[in-house]
């Protein structure tokens, strides 16, 4: 593991910031608000079945119930959360990661018949950037997308910045517009952390339908947010402390 590598997941795995430090921080209510695309389709970058739930499923929700084409793209599998684990192994979790997804996106009110798949291994999508970037490419013409959401490139994990990377050149291909979400970032950085653009960052408030529906597919993430059983291998991934970042009645993106 590089040096840059390994410090981005001691950052991740080091105890986060409370959410109670975030509610308290004025700057997230100085954020302008995003208003929502008014056509799609919009194309929706994940790169594993969850980040788009996570940080921007309630924006989903939202387009869902205007009638809004969605289209999700699934880079890895997920397979590779729970790599110490001697309860499953990754070819099982592939496919609980996939159910999972699909009933999260009941919740939301999308078809699971939206989600493409590009099967890239876990923990490796920066190997194989490249070939996201031209399948994102692609689909971004086959669909002529309206917009596209994809994860923050500077999230510190490697899967969501590569994923991110091949989204904006994707969109450079296409002059498609990009908003970037984050996930980890509320996990690592701090209120005003110079680490953070925060000048191109944006609010997307939900409604209580919305907020409602993006909770109920959160819990969908059974093999996520609870320990798969006893042992370090087992623990949850998105603990207690972890999902109140992403259960707030508002959404972040970069513009």
């Amino acid at each position: 593991m590089s040096g840059a590598r390994q410090a981005a997941a001691e950052a991740i795995e080091a105890p986060g910031t409370p959410e109670a430090l975030w509610a308290s921080w004025e700057g997230l209510g100085r954020l302008p608000e995003a208003p929502l695309p008014a056509a799609g389709p919009v194309v929706v970058v994940a790169a594993h079945p969850d980040d788009e739930v996570l940080g921007f499923g309630g924006a989903l929700a939202t387009l869902a119930a205007a009638g809004t084409e969605v289209v999700l793209v699934s880079v890895t599998d997920g397979e590779g959360s729970h790599p110490r684990s001697r309860r499953t192994d990754s070819s099982r979790l592939a496919g609980i990661r996939e159910a999972e997804l699909a009933a999260a996106l009941s919740e939301l009110g999308l078809p699971a018949l939206a989600t493409r798949r590009l099967h890239v291994p876990d923990t490796q999508v920066d190997t194989y950037e490249q070939r996201v970037r031209s399948a994102l490419t692609e689909l971004l013409r086959e669909t002529n997308a309206a917009h596209c959401v994809a994860p923050w490139t500077g999230d510190l994990h490697s899967d969501h910045e590569a994923a991110g990377r091949a989204a904006v050149a994707a969109c450079a291909d296409t002059d498609v517009p990009l908003w970037l979400y984050p996930v980890w970032l509320w996990h690592w950085a701090t209120p005003d952390d110079p680490r953070v653009p925060w000048h191109t960052a944006a609010r997307i408030p939900l409604t209580g339908a919305a907020h409602s529906r993006k909770l109920r597919a959160v819990e969908r993430f059974t093999s996520q947010i609870a320990p798969l059983g006893e042992g370090p291998g087992e623990a949850a991934i998105l603990p207690p402390e972890e999902l109140a970042h992403h259960t707030r009645p508002f959404e972040v993106v970069f513009r």
